[in-house]
């Protein structure tokens, strides 16, 4: 082993899960977008999961897998969107794994000091539209 030694950085907690929550449900309620929005922490556990009354049923599951794919792979699903295209560096991942894997807009993992600590998925909107909830609710995690 090294000589180097890493300090622990702070876990998401559930006050930063309910921001995460807030910040994601705000931005998208002021474009008028009913969704859901889910937190894991760095294990993959549920933090926080919102659903809105007018949000469709299935963007329950997709925000959750969303936000697991954000974190398995440390990436904005959004970013992950062609590596599973015909030819592309994943194509074959969705289907190779029995997990709840989705290369949809919508998925951010959430760093604090450099470590990946969780993330965050939102379903409901347009791709685009999901993007840029999580990112709202990174935003206002970053503060």
């Amino acid at each position: 082993m090294s000589g180097t030694t890493r300090t622990a950085v702070a876990p998401l907690t559930t006050e930063d899960a309910e921001l995460l929550l807030a910040a994601a449900r705000t931005a998208a309620g002021a474009a008028g977008v009913p969704v859901s929005v889910t937190v894991l922490d760095a294990g993959g556990h549920l933090l926080a999961f919102r659903r809105d009354d007018r949000a469709v049923l299935i963007s329950g599951e997709t925000s959750t897998r969303k936000a697991f794919t954000a974190l398995q792979l440390d990436a904005p699903t959004a970013d992950l969107v062609d590596a599973v295209q015909p030819g592309g560096l994943f194509h074959t991942l969705p289907t190779a794994l029995d997990r709840p894997l989705l290369f949809i807009a919508g998925g951010v993992p959430v760093h604090r000091e450099g470590r990946l600590v969780g993330a965050v998925g939102v379903g409901g909107g347009a791709p685009a539209q999901d993007h840029a909830f999580a990112a709202a609710a990174l935003a206002a995690l970053a503060g």
